[in-house]
């Protein structure tokens, strides 16, 4: 059997088990539009009782299927760049960094760095950082906003992302807004787990509306910033940010991140697309 999927009655599985959030589960592909999807059942094992994961498999990741190969030889230019780069504007920009912690503390006491979980190159998941937007009850904040909102229900499950969140602070916004909160993300540059420029990162559940274009997510680290976010951000939909981190990634090359991220200080200056 190759290294794939096996297909049985219309679904596909991974003929490994798939390890996500520190958490085992094997389970199906549904279908996707119509045709079976090349993905994990990423199911989300939230308020599942799953063991820990044991066996075969990467602990805090999973092993992608068909994967893109793209060697850590030809990844060696891009990464040096992008750490030279982080430390240098980690430098410049500490000063601002401090003075937002302390502003984020100031008007809401607690943690203000916030590490989401993220899936990286090669499936490993690592801690996405960002200054916290959110109030610190953030996922019942949610929970209870979409069981009273069928509107708000039916915006998440389409975008995973709401105008009007009310999980974020008055301040979390303009950081939102100016893209301020993702500073932090700089250090995940320097540790080897992002890239300057990349895909938009992702968490498991979401990956399941990758399909095929999965695959392509894995080859790279992804990025700060990238394609969707000089793109419309927010205001394009799910399927089309799926095809943006797609077409980098076929695209990729040092003139094209230098592109984006010249393209990316003039959509921050404007502050399109981001809530």
């Amino acid at each position: 059997m190759k290294d794939g999927y096996v297909q049985r009655a219309g679904l596909f599985r991974p003929d490994d088990e798939v390890v996500a959030q520190g958490f085992v589960t094997p389970g199906l592909a549904p279908e996707v539009g119509g045709a079976a999807a090349l993905v994990p059942d990423f199911a989300l094992l939230q308020g599942a009782e799953a063991g820990r994961a044991v066996g075969r498999g990467r602990a805090d990741g999973f092993r992608p299927r068909r994967p893109i190969e793209i060697s850590d030889a030809a990844e060696l230019p891009k990464v040096l760049l992008d750490r030279i780069a982080a430390l240098a504007g980690l430098i410049l920009l500490l000063p601002v960094m401090m003075m937002i912690a302390g502003l984020i503390y100031l008007r809401d006491p607690g943690p203000v760095l916030y590490g989401h979980r993220r899936i990286g190159r090669h499936g490993r998941v690592f801690r996405c950082l960002k200054f916290r937007t959110m109030v610190q009850d953030s996922d019942a904040v949610l929970a209870r906003h979409l069981a009273a909102s069928p509107e708000a229900a039916a915006e998440w499950a389409a975008a995973r992302k709401l105008r009007a969140d009310p999980r974020v602070t008055h301040l979390g916004a303009r950081l939102r807004k100016a893209s301020l909160d993702e500073l932090p993300q700089l250090f995940n540059v320097l540790r080897g787990e992002m890239s300057l420029v990349g895909p938009r990162p992702i968490v498991t559940d979401e990956a399941r509306h990758y399909g095929e274009a999965l695959a392509a997510y894995l080859a790279v680290r992804p990025g700060v910033t990238g394609l969707w976010q000089i793109s419309g951000r927010s205001d394009t939909s799910y399927a089309e940010r799926v095809e943006l981190d797609r077409a980098y990634v076929r695209g990729r090359s040092i003139a094209l991140d230098l592109w984006i991220l010249m393209r990316t200080v003039v959509v921050v200056l404007k502050g399109r697309g981001s809530y």
